[in-house]
This record gives C-alpha cells, structure tokens and sequence, in this order.
C-alpha cells in the first residue's frame, strides 16, 4: 500500500480499476452525470452495511404518534370525569395524541350541548398538557375531539 489514495485525483478507468483490485476494494460510481464521472475505491459491503445503519438510525429517531381513545356519555358523572382525565393526562404526558368522544345511543342525542360542555371542560383541563387540534365535531352518533401534546421542553 505504498500508493497515497488519500489524495484525489484524476484517474483512467483502467488504472482507477487496477488501484481497486490491488487494494482489494470496488471501484464504486458515486456521480455518474458528473463529467468525468466521479468514482470512489471502497469496501462495497461495508458501504451497505453503513447506509443500513444510518437508515435505521434515522428511523429509530423518528417519532410514532399513538392516538389513545378516551369515550364519554353525555351523562358522565364528576368521578368517571376525573378518573378518565388523569387517564388523558398521562397518555399526553407520554406522548400520545388523545382522541376524546361522547357517544350518543338513542334518544341521547338530544343532549348535544351537554357533550359539547364536556368535551370543552375536557380540552380546558388538559390545557397544560396539550393543545386542541380539532374542535368538538359531531360525526353521526359521536362528538369528538382531538388533543395532541405539547412538544418536550429541550434543556
């Protein structure tokens, strides 16, 4: 390994591949459309092996968002509403976003207002720990409404 392949340089494409194969290494296009085209002598399969790395790296860094569903009745007494909030809390807390939703069976579609109040008193409590990303919304049976997190404070 006399030869210095620390230094770039310009090289034909026969002395370039004989440099590769007297290193024991790939001759490997890094710019093909450049003129003249640009070559790199590397270990190809650590090449790969690096790039696999990286990818799952950046992956791993990547954040996955969870819904977590928390279901009301347009009735829902002070306790089942403390309860399922600290529920809430904790699904924010951990990064989740929350989708709250008071289902109307029957004849309880009549207290509409009576949701809405519910998941307004809701999105209000939970303002320390979460912002509103979709008001309350009647779909068919349901009023739902959607709260994500609010981002880590970095220190």
């Amino acid at each position: 390994m006399g030869d210095n392949i620390e230094n770039p340089g310009i090289f034909s494409l026969r002395d370039a591949l004989d440099l590769a194969d007297k290193l024991d290494l790939d001759l490997v296009e890094i710019s093909p459309n450049a003129e003249p085209p640009v070559c790199k002598v590397i270990d190809y399969q650590k090449f790969l092996y690096q790039q696999k790395k990286k990818q799952k790296e950046m992956q791993s860094k990547t954040l996955k968002m969870v819904i977590k569903e928390i279901r009301f009745g347009p009735n829902t007494d002070e306790h089942d509403y403390n309860f399922k909030l600290k529920h809430a809390e904790k699904f924010l807390e951990e990064g989740n976003k929350v989708k709250a939703y008071v289902f109307f069976k029957g004849r309880s579609i009549l207290y509409k207002e009576q949701g809405e109040i519910l998941l307004l008193k809701l999105a209000q409590d939970l303002e320390e720990f979460g912002k509103i990303d979709q008001l309350p919304k009647l779909e068919g049976k349901k009023m739902q409404i959607i709260i994500s997190p609010k981002p880590a404070k970095k220190k």
